[in-house]
């Protein structure tokens, strides 16, 4: 099958297009054929070195994927035929930029029916940590004020789609050329983060839950309500932070996305209900892989990038 692996840490063109061989599933596992496998900022900075996530290459990056069980072993709750999606093993190595993966079967669910697989692909670990953050943490309710930060990205513009769908008032932070896409999402507010501080414009107005993909934690602190939540994923290890937002009265809820079937099959739920809608900028195919790391290192991108394969 083809993969694509890195043998050293490096820019974009360290990613390689190989042939290797097809794994096989264990028992509980199938093996999925890959349809499309999603870009993720982690992939970026495993495949750099700035995050050695996987330790010393060689590896393969990508755990994102969408496809078909072709193959299952004793155990699997899939049958051969049935389409699939998840994000398997993270934080270990998936090599979801590939043709084949094999994967525990329950760190996978069942395909939205109503979106091809591109933008199944798009959705796993975007959409579970934002999921793992506002529901199975802070618990978000009807009728509560959220930030999201970062709103337009990624994890962003599904958080938003998430915490609308539990009811929420949701403000987006974002630049305003993507005023519409987020509304168009159900954000209800924008603050344009290159003309306005966000601290400024929520003083008056406290918020009941932060979403921060952005390591602004002592900053999003100040907008929380006593007893808010404020949900971090880049600073879900620091000790201070954490020690600073209780000692003010606040609760801190780090994300550290893991695979969840369960959590998987309430978001395929609301996207076929219409409620979370994942949006894909542009799709490369796998021999590209290289440049759709390119493009998402730019830091600009809307949505995901999706790889076909």
């Amino acid at each position: 099958m083809r993969a694509v692996l890195q043998q050293s840490f490096g820019g974009p063109e360290v990613l390689q297009v190989v042939e290797t061989e097809r794994p096989k599933p264990l028992s509980g596992e199938v093996l999925v054929r890959v349809r499309a496998s999603a870009l993720n900022p982690v992939d970026v900075a495993v495949r750099s070195g700035a995050f050695p996530l996987l330790g010393e290459p060689p590896f393969g990056v990508g755990w994102d994927i969408s496809g078909e069980v072709v193959e299952a072993g004793p155990g699997a709750r899939y049958a051969v035929g049935e389409e699939v999606y998840g994000m398997p093993f993270f934080p270990r190595a998936a090599t979801g930029y590939a043709e084949y993966v094999a994967a525990p079967s329950r760190q996978l669910a069942r395909k939205p029916t109503s979106v091809d697989h591109v933008h199944a692909a798009a959705l796993p670990l975007a959409a579970l940590t934002a999921w793992q953050g506002l529901v199975d943490l802070a618990e978000v309710g009807e009728g509560q004020r959220v930030l999201v930060h970062r709103a337009a990205g990624g994890v962003g513009h599904l958080a938003v789609q998430i915490a609308k769908a539990r009811g929420a008032h949701v403000i987006a932070i974002a630049s305003e050329s993507r005023s519409a896409f987020l509304r168009g999402l159900g954000a209800d507010q924008l603050i344009d983060y290159r003309s306005a501080d966000f601290t400024e414009v929520l003083r008056d107005h406290p918020v009941d839950v932060v979403f921060d993909s952005t390591a602004q934690g002592d900053r999003s602190l100040q907008v929380l309500r006593p007893g808010g939540v404020l949900v971090s994923i880049l600073e879900h290890g620091d000790r201070e932070l954490i020690e600073r937002v209780q000692a003010a009265g606040r609760v801190f809820a780090g994300v550290s996305v893991e695979p969840d079937y369960a959590s998987l099959e309430a978001i395929a739920a609301l996207v076929d209900a219409g409620r979370i809608r994942p949006f894909v900028q542009q799709t490369f195919d796998l021999a590209d892989a290289d440049k759709a790391h390119e493009l998402l290192e730019t830091g600009h991108v809307q949505g995901k990038i999706v790889l076909t394969v």
